[in-house]
């Protein structure tokens, strides 16, 4: 598994960067947030990542930070939610503000994102509601990826 990826921004493209490390690069999935906080070609990044490994690919998401990182493992978890949907929804959103979308219960404003219809975010409302109330108590205490303030004080 891959963690992190530390070296320069090569190339970039809608939902994609590519990050050279040693002299090889990495092309990794990921979203609008996360390209538009990595900076210009030619910097130096630090990314975070997810390796998934299929039966017909291997592909690489990173993300900016662990906030985001965490919200795109927990989205993937739920049923009918794959990497795609993930990245749509926490493109349109930060992760505090995903959230907070899910621990009010807000599927209406989840929709907004491409790809994801009324069902997927009712769904991950669903799936997910008490996930967030979990992890927001946990980072009171210093344990978790995603803030508390994200969740006020349904927590």
């Amino acid at each position: 598994m891959i963690y992190s990826l530390s070296g320069r921004l090569v190339h970039t493209e809608p939902a994609l960067m590519v990050i050279e490390c040693g002299g090889v690069g990495y092309a990794c999935r990921t979203t609008y947030n996360t390209l538009s906080a990595v900076g210009e070609i030619g910097s130096e990044v630090t990314v975070f990542t997810v390796m998934s490994v299929r039966q017909d690919a291997v592909e690489l998401f990173g993300f900016a930070d662990n906030e985001e990182l965490s919200c795109f493992k927990m989205l993937t978890t739920v049923t009918g939610v794959g990497a795609k949907a993930a990245l749509s929804i926490l493109s349109d959103n930060t992760p505090e503000r995903f959230a907070m979308l899910v621990a009010s219960g807000d599927s209406k404003a989840l929709t907004r994102s491409p790809g994801i219809g009324n069902k997927i975010a009712q769904r991950i409302v669903l799936e997910l509601k008490d996930k967030i109330a979990r992890e927001a108590k946990a980072d009171t205490s210093g344990g978790s990826a995603l803030p508390a303030s994200a969740v006020g004080n349904n927590a």
